[in-house]
C-alpha cells in the first residue's frame, strides 16, 4: 500500500516550480502553479499571505517569524491572528500590502482576484500563485511553497507525514462498506458538495458514498424530498459555528425521521475549516470524516 500510494502521489509532489536561471542579486526566475513566470528571492524574509490555507502552510513549515501580513480570515494557528491584516480574500488593501515591503507574496487562484495579482505585479512585487484542486495537489502545493521559501526539508517531512496519515485511513478503509453520506454545507440551507470539491473527495477517501457526488454543480442545493429518496445513512454538517450547533442540527432534521441518518441518530458536526481549506489540516478532516463514517473501524482497530 505504502509504495503504491507514494508512486501515485509523486507526480503531484514534483514541483510546478521550475528554477529556470539565476537572475539579479539572489533572485531566481520560477514558474508558479498557474504558469506565470516570476522572479523570487532565494531566501524571503517578509512574506505576505493572501489566503488562510497559505498562512497555515507557512506556519507548518516553520515560517511564522517570516510572515509580514495575512488576511482577515487567517485564524489558524493562534499566532496568525496577531499578524498585520491586509484585508479579505477579495477586498485586499494594496496600500497596506505595499507598506509591509514584502519580498514574497503568495496568492491563490481560487479566491484572490486576478486583477489584484496583476496590480501587485505591476507595482513590482513578486507574487507566486498557488492553485491546488485536489488533495494530492495540496501536498504538491506544500512542496512548492517549501521550495520557494528555502524550506525544502521541512516540506518533505510535512508531506511524508501527511501521506502516511492518508495511507493509514486507506488501509483501515479496505473491505468496509460505503455508507451513503449527505454533507450539509452550513447550518441554514440544504446545500451540499458536488463532484469537483474537496468535500466530495474527502468523503470518498474516507469510505463514504456522497449522495451529491454525481452533481457537476460544485455546491448544489437539495430539496428535502430528494434527500429522503436518496436516504443518507450519515448527515454531516460542515459549520464554523460553535456552541449548540449539533443540538440545532439534530433539532432541524428530526422532523424527517424516515431518513436512516435521522432514525439512527447519525447526525454530526465537523469544522468546515479542516475540510474546505487546502492546507495541512485537510488530512485531519479526512481522519475525522473516517471516524464518523466508520466508527466500527475505530472500535475494532484503535486507529486514529
Amino acid at each position: 500500500m505504502r509504495n503504491a500510494l507514494i508512486t501515485f502521489i509523486l507526480p503531484f509532489l514534483l514541483p510546478f516550480t521550475v528554477f529556470l536561471s539565476p537572475a539579479y542579486g539572489t533572485s531566481h526566475l520560477v514558474i508558479d502553479e498557474i504558469g506565470r513566470e516570476v522572479y523570487l528571492p532565494s531566501s524571503p524574509q517578509k512574506i505576505v499571505s493572501l489566503a488562510p490555507n497559505i498562512t497555515e502552510t507557512l506556519f507548518a513549515l516553520g515560517l511564522g517569524s517570516k510572515i509580514a501580513g495575512v488576511t482577515l480570515f487567517c485564524n489558524y494557528p493562534e499566532e496568525a491572528k496577531k499578524k498585520p491584516k491586509v484585508g479579505g480574500l477579495i477586498n485586499l488593501s494594496l496600500e497596506t500590502i505595499v507598506s509591509l515591503e514584502p519580498d514574497l507574496i503568495i496568492a491563490t487562484a481560487d479566491g484572490n482576484r486576478k486583477e489584484t495579482i496583476d496590480q501587485l505585479e505591476h507595482i513590482g512585487l513578486p507574487v507566486y500563485v498557488i492553485n491546488p484542486r485536489n488533495v494530492m495537489e495540496i501536498l504538491g502545493m506544500m512542496s512548492h511553497i517549501g521550495m520557494i521559501t528555502g524550506r525544502e526539508r521541512e516540506a518533505e517531512r510535512l508531506t511524508r507525514n501527511l501521506v502516511e496519515r492518508i495511507e493509514n485511513v486507506l488501509a483501515h478503509r479496505e473491505g468496509l462498506s460505503r455508507p451513503r453520506v449527505f454533507m450539509q454545507v452550513g447550518m441554514d440551507a440544504m446545500i451540499s458538495a458536488g463532484r469537483n470539491t474537496f468535500l466530495n473527495e474527502l468523503i470518498t477517501m474516507a469510505g463514504g458514498d456522497n449522495i451529491a457526488g454525481d452533481s457537476a454543480i460544485r455546491y448544489p442545493r437539495f430539496g428535502t424530498e430528494e434527500i429522503i429518496i436518496k436516504n443518507p445513512e450519515y448527515i454531516i454538517v460542515s459549520s464554523m459555528k460553535k456552541g449548540d450547533s449539533l443540538k440545532r442540527a439534530r433539532e432541524m432534521w428530526k422532523r424527517w425521521d424516515t431518513i436512516a441518518a435521522v432514525k439512527n441518530n447519525n447526525i454530526h458536526i465537523i469544522d468546515s475549516d479542516i475540510i474546505t481549506r487546502p492546507s495541512p489540516r485537510i488530512i485531519s478532516g479526512l481522519e475525522e470524516l473516517f471516524t464518523i463514517i466508520h466508527p466500527e473501524a475505530l472500535q475494532n482497530s484503535g486507529a486514529n
